[in-house]
């Protein structure tokens, strides 16, 4: 199997004024090109390898051989988020929708404090890295990781992800990451995401998601 780069299912121009046509294009045939060409590379040498997907080398990294497991933990990893990326995104998306609206409002109270929480965690990513949301055995969890690395490594089903790697904001945003999380939220495809939350909540139970909630509990007056 040789790894290609993916369409776009839209124009580079499609997401304006929120991610700018110059940096979609340089991101899609430059950055995300090398990850695949990169990869490809680094699996040269590895017939059996080259049969797999991205997805199965990434799910079953640990049992690579040693030599080949940082690139694609870093190559792999790039090509997948970046392939996950893109179906991710679309101009005027709205709000959540179907049963991923419902579990993100009994999760976080709220589809604002979920935005909140994303947020705080994407710009908390020191250098480069990603933002995901995520099933991890079954429950929800934001969490973040360090350059290329996928969920997927750490047996974690990615939902929805931001590439907070500056070549994905630079060019429009320049230091102001936070300007472009903000950006982020005007072109998420909230009908994937759900279509990904069914899909993996078929194939694995989910946990009840929402946060805890104190039980009061009633003091017993002494009797007279």
């Amino acid at each position: 199997m040789v790894h290609t780069l993916p369409q776009l299912p839209y124009e580079y121009n499609a997401l304006e004024p929120f991610i700018d046509e110059q940096t979609m294009r340089i991101h899609h045939t430059k950055h995300h090109q090398a990850y695949v060409d990169k990869l490809n590379s680094a699996l040269q040498n590895f017939p059996d390898l080259q049969k797999k997907s991205v997805e199965e080398l990434l799910t079953n990294f640990k049992s690579l051989p040693k030599d080949v497991q940082t690139a694609v933990q870093n190559h792999g990893g790039g090509h997948l988020n970046h392939s996950f990326f893109w179906q991710l995104l679309k101009k005027d998306a709205g709000q959540p929708v179907g049963e991923i609206a419902d579990v993100l409002n009994k999760k976080f109270k709220g589809f604002e404090r979920f935005k909140e929480k994303f947020s705080a965690e994407a710009l908390a990513r020191f250098g480069s890295g990603w933002a995901w949301l995520v099933l991890d055995d079954g429950k929800l969890k934001i969490t973040s990781t360090k350059n290329q690395d996928s969920p997927l490594i750490k047996g974690q089903t990615p939902l929805l992800g931001i590439d907070v790697w500056e070549h994905a904001y630079y060019l429009k945003y320049q230091n102001r990451r936070a300007e472009y999380v903000a950006a982020f939220f005007n072109v998420i495809n909230w009908g994937k995401v759900n279509e990904l939350f069914v899909k993996a909540k078929a194939q694995m139970p989910v946990a009840e998601v929402s946060e805890p909630v104190p039980q009061q509990v009633s003091e017993v007056q002494p009797s007279a």
